[in-house]
């Protein structure tokens, strides 16, 4: 009852503003920025302008409903590490009922915006990423296994792919090259914010790849799976998703990733804070590329 107390005794705007940071709305802006990336590579342009917007409606709200699931599960946790101890329902500012409540909502409310709106197709896919990601990810593996995060990837990397057949209805190698490209991209990306809090997870029992198979092993991870994704960003050139221009970017761009990987993995350090933040930047570059590509069409 605690939350309910604490929710009663704030603002309504501070109690919108809690509930929109367990949304987590960097992520929701990434998702989104996947989805309208494979909006764009099955249209072969740019989408038709209402299809998108409903897509991303749909895409956007079962997101933000799983992020809210996600806090919910793990506000237990969430009290025994630094940087989320904070959060309102670590602090229980927030009630815990209410939170999951409004999670399945927004689940619901988008799925089915996609299933009447969009196509089944989508729904579906939708469906999967979020049953993957809160029932196998958070709720089964996160607590058991280091491998956890390669089943957690499935969620976040079928976005791409539900923008994609909400334009062309159906499942081909086109979609799940952009499913690899980000399932494969996630890892890394993930790894490097396992280093920096490796401890924090140790002290809440988690255990990631830092934990469970340490720092050395890690980094060796890391640069395997960016020798992997410069391997993947290649597939959507030979397969005709995109010509030339994207491949003068995904190349060095990859080329340059690899190398930061691989001077972590020689260097002393533990953590590399700058190989999580390129990873942001090497997706949304990636991507920008995937879609400007379209603006340089071959030489008859």
């Amino acid at each position: 009852m605690k939350g309910y107390a604490l929710e009663s005794a704030i603002p309504g705007r501070y109690l919108i503003g809690e509930y929109l940071f367990l949304a987590k709305p960097g992520i929701v802006s990434l998702v989104l920025m996947s989805t309208l990336t494979g909006l764009c590579i099955g249209s072969r342009g740019v989408p038709d302008v209402w299809l998108a917007f409903w897509v991303m409606c749909g895409v956007g709200l079962a997101t933000a409903g799983s992020a809210l699931l996600n806090n919910y599960f793990d506000r237990d946790i969430d009290r025994l590490m630094e940087r989320t101890h904070a959060r309102a329902l670590a602090v229980e500012a927030v009630s815990p009922r209410n939170t999951m409540i409004s999670g399945i909502i927004l689940n619901a409310t988008g799925i089915l915006l996609l299933k009447i709106v969009v196509n089944s197709l989508s729904s579906i896919l939708t469906a999967v990423a979020v049953l993957s990601y809160i029932l196998l990810y958070t709720i089964i593996l996160k607590r058991r296994t280091s491998f956890a995060n390669q089943v957690g990837g499935i969620a976040g990397a079928l976005p791409p792919a539900i923008g994609y057949v909400a334009v062309t209805q159906s499942i081909d190698i086109k979609a799940l090259i952009l499913f690899l490209i980000v399932a494969i991209w996630q890892q890394p990306h993930a790894l490097s914010i396992a280093l920096k809090y490796k401890d924090e997870y140790a002290n809440a029992c988690i255990p990631v790849v830092p934990v469970a198979k340490g720092v050395s092993s890690t980094k060796k991870w890391i640069a395997i799976y960016t020798i992997l994704l410069l391997l993947v960003s290649i597939l959507p050139y030979i397969y005709g998703t995109a010509g030339l221009f994207y491949l003068s970017v995904s190349i060095p761009l990859g080329l340059f990733y690899l190398a930061l990987a691989v001077r972590f993995l020689l260097s002393k350090r533990e953590c590399d804070m700058s190989l999580f933040f390129f990873s942001i930047i090497y997706i949304m570059i990636l991507f920008a590329g995937m879609i400007l590509d379209m603006q340089f069409p071959p030489p008859r």
